[in-house]
């Protein structure tokens, strides 16, 4: 949102990203406690004046190469994921649609990288109002998948364990199964009820 407020009026991004987060901050607070705010808090401060830094450092300048824009976009995104796997792991966020994934996260089964997919699809598909160029939608989207898949991948690979309960009368068959196929235990737990 912040970045298509600024190339629609030329309104500061780090701006505009600090008054929408503020305003998330406060929900995040109720919801999910002093902790998780206070670490975002953090990050959202310091993205507001690495934004505004990097891009006075950066500007204009072709890192990546002339003409790679699409090897940008996935360079950037799977950093971008990354780093998104990394706050989350340690219970916080960099604010924005972070925020909101982690509040329906706390209460439904739905995955960081898939909330965060399902807020910026929106976000993505307006930009097109603002620049009226397929071709920077279709860069977002990209840059969407690639972030929510990386980030999935971090905070999965960070579970040291996962537990399946499967109920049937052939358990015995489904254990042999999975011992002999994934060489995985099995726990065969008997209940009444």
């Amino acid at each position: 949102i912040s970045a298509i407020v600024f190339y629609a009026t030329g309104f500061p991004l780090q701006y505009t990203y600090f008054i929408i987060n503020a305003i998330l901050m406060a929900f995040a607070m109720k919801i999910l406690g002093f902790k998780f705010t206070i670490k975002t808090g953090f990050a959202i401060f310091m993205l507001t004046f690495l934004l505004g830094f990097f891009q006075q450092i950066v500007g204009d300048a072709k890192i990546i190469g002339e003409g790679q824009e699409f090897m940008a976009c996935i360079v950037g995104a799977a950093l971008c994921g990354l780093g998104l796997g990394v706050v989350f792991i340690n219970n916080g966020s960099t604010g924005g649609t972070d925020i909101i994934a982690a509040v329906v996260n706390k209460y439904r089964d739905i995955t960081f990288g898939r909330m965060i997919l399902y807020c910026d699809i929106i976000i993505i598909s307006s930009c097109y109002f603002v620049f009226e160029d397929w071709k920077r939608v279709v860069f977002g989207f990209v840059t969407l998948i690639v972030i929510s898949y990386i980030l999935d991948m971090v905070i999965n690979s960070a579970r040291q364990s996962v537990q399946f309960l499967i109920f049937s009368k052939e358990y015995q068959k489904i254990a042999d199964r999975i011992i002999s196929d994934t060489h995985r235990g099995v726990t065969v737990l008997n209940g009444t009820g």
